[in-house]
């Protein structure tokens, strides 16, 4: 995810919008391996929570940047 919004920043604005769009992706899927951690019991859901709040705040920046 932070390779792809690196990436973005050095791209124009049409190659920029869908680095940050795989950069949202890769988010989206760091949060379902977190999810999946919890559900199969390998992961505590209370520690995996303020993980999961903060990756929220960052999609929401990342999906700012890709609307720009």
């Amino acid at each position: 995810m932070a390779l792809n919004t690196a990436e973005a920043f050095g791209s124009a604005a049409g190659n920029a919008r869908l680095r940050f769009e795989s950069a949202r992706g890769s988010l989206y899927e760091a949060q379902a391996g977190l999810r999946v951690g919890v559900a199969w019991g390998y992961v505590p859901a209370e520690e995996c929570a303020p993980v999961l709040e903060a990756l929220d705040r960052l999609g929401a920046r990342v999906f700012g940047l890709s609307r720009r």
